[in-house]
């Protein structure tokens, strides 16, 4: 059904370099599908398609993914390119985004290319005719800003973005998808617009370049953490995450539709026991301890992580996933699994310190 659904003209992936990406460029290979994707430079072409061709199909020049795979040049901070990565695209999924492994001293450097890049692509899309753009935002515009304590959040709220301490990454989000919104409220004309908003993205890693969010797993792994923070997040897993993509692209009337993507909240300190429960003698270096709140408050001023990590101290988010579990009868893997998969590929690959 899938096949029949999204063949008949090529889907456009941005991002394809990406962690999200390329879980989702490989099921649309695998469903028969044209693909168009986008990589900031041309150079990252090649090992894009030894990766995809390595896990699960030919995603090199020699067979046929190879040739339904088609590679553009383009920025999120510039024009050229996205005209003809869009052109004959009827379907968009958006998953490019700034994601940087630490926290940038200055917000804008993750929310102007965040922001404009979307309606860049937004733009493409339109001006190519496509009908529709699956835009993967964050549970970062849903849930955050809300202080200590325990709270329930649906697609239906917004992140205070009001608050002081919020982060780049979190404002980034936020600000990008409300500008697209309204750009599509306003010039979109025909085109729909729909946004997935997962947790923290876990699952295998296929190689080094791998998204910010498993940089926690790799960090308690490495002992760079020595004692965990009271903070936490939803797991969801990047399998589970392109899956979901792909039910949005072809699923019909989600013209403004949000959808939050995200298993059960897990403390830091919870995500290290199942590492450790999981992994028996490879987790060695895992933490045990929770960190002190004062600690931490202490050290904000001096480590721009810790800062981060402060603003969220005591904070518990329950995303419900209720929404889009009733519309497109999408729900996630167990979490335990994401976490030890992720840990596993880690360590298989050689990208845990020795």
């Amino acid at each position: 059904m899938v096949a029949t659904a999204l063949s008949a003209a090529p889907v456009l992936v941005t991002g394809g370099s990406g962690y999200i990406a390329g879980f989702l460029i490989r099921r649309l290979l695998d469903a028969g599908c044209t693909v168009h994707t986008t990589v900031r430079r041309r150079e990252r072409e090649a090992p894009l398609r030894a990766l995809l061709a390595a896990h699960g199909g030919d995603g090199g020049d020699g067979g046929d993914d190879g040739m339904r795979l088609r590679v553009f040049e383009a920025d999120l901070m510039a024009d050229a390119g996205w005209a003809e990565a869009a052109a004959g695209c009827a379907l968009v999924a958006h998953v490019a985004s700034p994601l940087p492994r630490g926290v940038p001293r200055h917000a804008d450097e993750l929310v102007v290319p965040a922001r404009d890049g979307a309606l860049r692509v937004l733009r493409a899309a339109r001006d190519a005719g496509a009908r529709r753009v699956v835009m993967t935002s964050s549970v970062a515009a849903i849930a955050y800003g809300r202080g200590r304590g325990e709270h329930h959040f649906t697609e239906a709220d917004w992140t205070n973005t009001a608050r002081p301490g919020l982060t780049p990454y979190i404002l980034s989000k936020t600000i990008a998808e409300r500008a697209a919104r309204d750009w599509v409220a306003a010039e979109g004309g025909g085109l729909e617009l729909c946004t997935i908003n997962p947790s923290v993205v876990l699952g295998p890693v296929w190689s080094g370049d791998y998204s910010a969010s498993v940089v926690l797993v790799k960090m308690l792994l490495d002992g760079r953490i020595a004692a965990c923070p009271d903070i936490g997040f939803g797991v969801v897993d990047v399998r589970d995450v392109a899956e979901l993509h792909e039910r949005a692209l072809i699923a019909p009337g989600l013209a403004g539709e949000r959808f939050i993507a995200s298993g059960r909240f897990f403390k830091l300190i919870e995500v290290a026991s199942v590492l450790r429960a999981g992994l028996g003698a490879r987790a060695a270096r895992v933490p045990t301890r929770t960190l002190p709140d004062w600690l931490m408050r202490l050290a904000a001023p001096f480590s721009s992580v810790a800062r981060a990590a402060a603003t969220e101290l005591g904070s518990v988010r329950h995303q419900s996933p209720a929404h889009t579990l009733a519309v497109l009868g999408w729900k996630t893997r167990p979490e335990e699994e994401s976490i030890l998969d992720c840990a596993r590929s880690l360590l298989d690959q050689g990208l845990v310190r020795a």
